[in-house]
């Protein structure tokens, strides 16, 4: 096996193993001492701007979403990240008192993520003209998310996961429905979380998962009862990155 000098990027390549509980593993440090992203860069006209008109910033590389290949240890999943591509929509909901993100309950018996906080989303089909479209799709199937109530205004960069996906972050303003219809055999529950809750810092924890292998490092963001974490909290860190440059 050839000599891996950083350990978490090798074991970034494996796949989270059944029974895994992520709110087990130790916390090895809190973003707190990086800026929160101001208030008045919350809004929905000042977001929509920005994606009409990003700034320079870079993507954040984390262990869910960087992919070394590794001799002895990836066989015949070559490049993991990029076998199937898919795509999320990051709902931002449009409340009185500020923006919100509809995140979604993954049920207990799913073969991928069972249990887990996610976007509503999925793989592409062949139907599908774009990822905006697969987004819209997915998220009307899996909550009764009505088309017509979001307006897409961007997308984050594609993200990669340790289960062998290419994401596309899809970020659209979104009109609150009285009632979603879930999927009961993929959602569990919806659910919202304040924006400015996601965009301060104070609340992203790093976590290490040591193994036989090494360790992995993957976010956090626990809100009340809900523990976001992973890919889903990766994403949100993408778009704290874009929203603070």
């Amino acid at each position: 096996m050839p000599k891996i000098d950083n350990p978490l990027e090798l074991v970034a390549n494996i796949a989270t193993p059944a029974g895994f509980d992520a709110k087990a593993v130790p916390i090895d440090r809190v973003c707190s001492s990086q800026p929160k992203v101001p208030l008045d860069s919350q809004s929905a006209i000042v977001i929509k701007e920005r994606f009409n008109a990003p700034p320079q910033w870079i993507p954040e590389i984390t262990d869910e979403n960087r992919h070394v290949i590794a001799a002895g240890i990836i066989s015949k999943r070559q490049t993991i990240g990029k076998e199937t591509r898919a795509s999320v929509l990051m709902p931002l909901l449009l409340k009185n008192d500020g923006l919100s993100v509809l995140l979604t309950q993954r049920t207990d018996h799913l073969h991928d993520h069972a249990g887990q906080i996610s976007f509503p989303g999925g793989r592409m089909d062949p139907g599908d003209t774009d990822a905006y479209d697969t987004a819209l799709r997915e998220s009307e199937e899996e909550i009764g998310l009505l088309r017509e109530h979001v307006e897409i205004i961007g997308h984050l960069p594609q993200y990669l996961t340790v289960s062998g996906y290419s994401v596309t972050p899809v970020v659209g303003l979104v009109k609150p429905q009285a009632e979603y219809v879930l999927n009961a055999f993929e959602v569990a529950d919806v659910f919202e979380v304040p924006l400015h809750f996601l965009m301060d810092p104070a609340n992203h924890q790093v976590r290490v998962w040591e193994s036989d292998l090494g360790g992995r490092q993957f976010y956090s963001m626990p809100y009340e009862n809900r523990f976001i974490w992973g890919a889903t909290a990766g994403m949100l860190r993408n778009l704290y990155h874009l929203l603070k440059a």
